[in-house]
């Protein structure tokens, strides 16, 4: 066990932690050259395409200190706030970290909830600052505010460039020196955490774990802890670039398992795995369960797929544990899932993933929160859909989430942020200058507001300079009102919403404006309405499609053009009262995007 060390990086997004990860797998010549790709770590089309990593990635590199040999166990980390569990689930089993910080854009908010939160499980810190090579690198200034956030000498920081390669060979030296070897006891009955598992179509389901105490053998007969199945082993190994089986893995490693599990969600992540013969007293701790901030409902095109899309999130659900789903049912859409996620970001990654990997194309709904609601009896439920709320009459109160939201931004964009954050409903806790320059905000707000478009209006009017971290502070009651959007007197399920009463008339009044344009014309007129209860605060009208029926009448008397014209308005009626709208994709997707 004293040869082994396990270790994460974390950093903020686009702060270089694929690049570093790539120069030690070069390093310890784990990669030959001519498999060697930039972010080789991130396998997904979609990761190389943002150039952000989704999923956290293990992998395991062999460095030679002072002759002897060393097993590193990396794993990579997402920097994005939305994939927060991913980093949460990966520090829970490693040792030490390396925090990377960027020397052009100095700690941004990200990176000080990411140290927090590998500080609360005892890891030992490596600060690295990446990125020397560039011109605008402030060396100096960056590793001084480093030494500040955590305590350590300016001599402690390793000065790299990840893209060059320069100073990045001493740092294997100091993962050694020192990050602590595992502790365990390798004569205990086995004790392992499943950090993360995919599936494989041909295989089954494939669980990466680390051991805490004993060992597992391919022999074994093994248990899970939470769920109390028993399976044989049918392979373990050790997680290279590619899955590399052995007949054994000791105390305190890393690997992964095949047990011919089919069904997805025999497996847990955040499970122990224990020997059926020997079982182990309790499971392991320090997991966290996931939480998820916005909800949205997923529906299939066709009705039809309903069963295809619940097995193809039962997949997707192994590769990405902090995705949830539940079933629900919508008028306009039939049946679908109701899914949890952690941010706007993970919601478009999903949608985009669940296209690409299983082929499913799927109509996501509005995003919305959690409320709260407290009847007049005194019950409280939880609502996620504006559907699902009880008569006004019935209502007492609504209580809505609240979040700590941190920014950090460069001093010149102090007005500017802190004007979208009063308009947001946000409320200002603390504000303090980290450098003569750059300035964190601290403000209360409710999530509601954050969901839509708060990250990208940030990013705009701070030219992409302001970093943003959050976390839920709990329950405050607030004025909400349901807004229906009725389409030709029905209302659109799918598209209400609940929202503060103070913007409720702008709101419904953007959202007519935006529909008007997006609904196709149909032979009769459309009307666009926004309603509170029974109140009507906002209307546009989609124009019918009008052939010219007077077309055959050349001359004559009027009468004639009259009567044609009576006909046609008849058959419009008609039509209206028989007649259904399809709202497109795109007008789900719209409302997203108001300004």
């Amino acid at each position: 066990m004293k040869h082994i060390r396990n270790f994460c990086i974390i950093a903020h997004i686009d702060h270089g932690k694929s690049t570093l990860a790539d120069r030690l797998l070069e390093l310890t010549s784990t990669l030959s050259a001519r498999d060697m790709e930039n972010q080789v770590l991130d396998d997904m089309d979609l990761e190389k395409e943002k150039g952000i990593t989704i999923k956290s990635h293990a992998i395991q590199m062999i460095h030679t200190y002072k002759g002897e040999k060393y097993k590193l166990n990396l794993i990579d980390t997402p920097g994005h706030v939305d994939f927060s569990y991913e980093v949460s689930r990966s520090i829970a089993s490693c040792e030490g970290a390396l925090l990377v910080v960027d020397a052009s854009q100095g700690i941004q908010a990200q990176t000080i909830s990411n140290l927090y939160m590998a500080i609360d499980h005892g890891l030992e810190i490596i600060p690295v600052l990446n990125k020397i090579d560039m011109e605008s690198a402030q060396v100096e200034v960056v590793s001084d505010e480093i030494c500040d956030l955590l305590g350590c000498k300016p001599e402690d920081i390793f000065k790299v460039s990840a893209r060059t390669g320069e100073g990045v060979p001493p740092i294997l030296d100091a993962i050694v020196e020192r990050i602590p070897a595992p502790q365990g006891d390798p004569d205990a009955p086995l004790q392992a955490l499943i950090f993360d598992s995919v599936f494989n179509p041909f295989r089954g389901v494939i669980a990466y774990f680390k051991i805490r105490n004993g060992s597992l053998k391919k022999t074994d007969k093994i248990k899970f802890f939470v769920t109390g199945r028993e399976y044989d082993v049918e392979e373990v190994g050790i997680l290279r670039m590619k899955l590399v089986p052995t007949d054994e893995i000791s105390c305190g490693d890393v690997g992964y398992i095949i047990t011919g599990v089919k069904v997805a969600s025999e497996v847990k992540v955040g499970d122990t795995i224990t020997l059926a013969g020997n079982p182990c007293s309790k499971a392991i701790e320090g997991f966290e369960e996931v939480k998820p901030m916005v909800f949205a409902g997923m529906y299939p095109v066709q009705a039809d797929k309903f069963e295809e899309l619940r097995t193809v999130l039962e997949k997707f659900q192994l590769n990405d544990a902090s995705f949830v789903y539940e079933p629900e049912s919508s008028l306009a859409l039939g049946s679908g899932f109701r899914c949890g996620f952690l941010g706007l970001l993970h919601l478009e990654i999903v949608q985009e993933r669940l296209f690409r990997e299983y082929d499913m194309d799927v109509i996501t709904t509005v995003p919305n929160v959690s409320f709260k609601v407290y009847s007049t009896q005194g019950d409280v439920t939880d609502v996620h859909n504006p559907s699902g709320l009880p008569s006004p009459t019935l209502i007492d109160h609504i209580e809505e989430p609240y979040i700590r939201a941190q920014i950090i931004s460069k001093s010149e964009f102090f007005g500017p942020i802190m004007k979208l954050c009063l308009d947001k409903r946000g409320t200002l806790v603390s504000q303090h200058y980290i450098t003569a320059d750059r300035v964190e905000l601290n403000y209360d707000m409710p999530l509601s507001e954050i969901v839509f478009d708060f990250y990208d209006k940030l990013k705009s009017i701070s030219k992409g300079y302001a970093s943003f971290d959050y976390h839920q502070t709990g329950y405050r009651p607030s004025k909400l009102v349901k807004l229906d959007i009725l389409l030709n007197g029905e209302p659109a399920d799918a598209l209400s919403s609940l929202i503060h009463e103070d913007n409720a008339y702008t709101f419904g009044r953007k959202m007519c404006e935006k529909l008007k344009d997006l609904i196709p014309r149909q032979q009769f007129d459309i009307p666009v309405q926004a309603a509170i209860g029974a109140k009507i605060i906002a209307r546009e009208t989609v124009k019918q499609v009008r052939k010219d029926v007077t077309a055959k009448c050349y001359g004559g008397d009027v009468t004639r053009k009259r009567k044609l014209l009576e006909k046609q308005k008849e058959g419009k009626k008609r039509m209206r009262q028989i007649g259904r709208v399809q709202v497109p994709q795109s007008a789900f997707m719209a409302v997203l995007k108001l300004d």
